[in-house]
């Protein structure tokens, strides 16, 4: 992997994150967890490089990203890998090791936990983080977007994370 400047980043953020999804990665107390993501995006806040992702209040990734001061998305691609992102976002972490199941490599940057089989790393540091509570729903889209989304009521956590090193194949 070679380091590059988000200004030489020439990736389509519709195509890797809508398309290809990626892994949002964390580490709590030691353990590496990790959740299939294809919502989210990458622009600029507060004169710093973004990215934005969003975690489930139930998803066992959310306690390792809450947990550490950084977190880092992985995008691998996604023809040669879709059963793996597949399983990584419909496995809970809690019953078993997904990573080790997936035989996925766990290598840090920044003391950050990544998988040395993903084609581009992405390496955040939390700045902000927001609930997105159903109530702060436009009214015309509300209903739609509850129903299609929420039915359980299992809401969004919104990360901003400053990216502080990219890395590429």
């Amino acid at each position: 992997m070679k380091e590059i400047s988000p200004k030489d980043f020439l990736e389509n953020p519709f195509k890797m994150i809508g398309e290809d999804w990626l892994l949002i990665t964390a580490e709590k107390e030691g353990k590496t967890n990790a959740m299939t993501a294809s919502w989210g995006g990458v622009g600029v806040i507060w004169n710093k490089n973004v990215t934005y992702c969003f975690i489930r209040d139930s998803r066992y990734t959310k306690e390792f990203v809450d947990a550490g001061e950084t977190y880092s998305l992985c995008v691998f691609d996604h023809e040669a890998n879709k059963e793996m992102l597949g399983y990584m976002g419909s496995v809970s972490g809690r019953t078993e090791d997904k990573v080790a199941k997936c035989g996925l490599t766990v290598e840090k940057a920044e003391n950050t936990p990544y998988f040395a089989e993903a084609k581009t790393v992405i390496i955040c540091k939390k700045l902000y983080k927001v609930e997105m509570p159903l109530e702060n729903l436009e009214p015309a889209v509300k209903e739609e977007i509850t129903n299609r989304f929420y039915p359980k009521g299992d809401i969004h956590t919104m990360y901003v994370g400053e990216i502080i090193k990219i890395l590429e194949k």
